[in-house]
């Protein structure tokens, strides 16, 4: 761990961005809101939240920090990708960026997990489904 005692606790602010590839029937199926399993974004919205604050239990090396706001967003991208955004703000001696990468992804994560049943081939696999594009947008030290 990376001694952080000597440095100033600021506003700090970091965006990560990331996309999921679906079957278009899957994507039309979220529009719709006739996903089986449940509202896609707001499961993949909480469980995003959730992994944000407990980013130092599963990155061993990360300072727990107050994490002071979560923004998570979705957007279609043409008609096979979900891009999701995490902006993630603290108050704070150390940056966020690892929240932010850590939201996003989970938020990917979840939405797969609640669309897999429309996404497998017929031999159960998932030949098209595709996370990727995950990284940093943007990171803020605000004094």
């Amino acid at each position: 761990m990376i001694d952080i005692s000597e440095k100033d606790t600021i506003l700090r602010i970091a965006t990560a961005s990331g996309k999921i590839k679906l079957h278009k029937d899957t994507i039309k199926k979220i529009k719709e809101g006739n996903v089986k399993k449940g509202d896609v974004f707001t499961i993949a919205k909480v469980s995003a939240i959730n992994a944000v604050k407990k980013v130092p239990d599963i990155i061993p090396l990360c300072h727990p920090i107050p994490i002071t706001n979560v923004i998570i967003n979705f957007e279609f991208e043409n008609e096979n990708y979900i891009k999701v955004n995490c902006t993630v703000k603290s108050f704070a001696k150390t940056g966020v960026e690892m929240e932010a990468l850590t939201g996003v992804s989970t938020a990917l994560l979840n939405i797969w997990d609640v669309v897999k049943m429309y996404e497998k081939d017929t031999r159960g696999q998932y030949p098209s489904t595709l996370i990727s594009d995950i990284k940093v947008d943007e990171k803020i030290k605000k004094a």
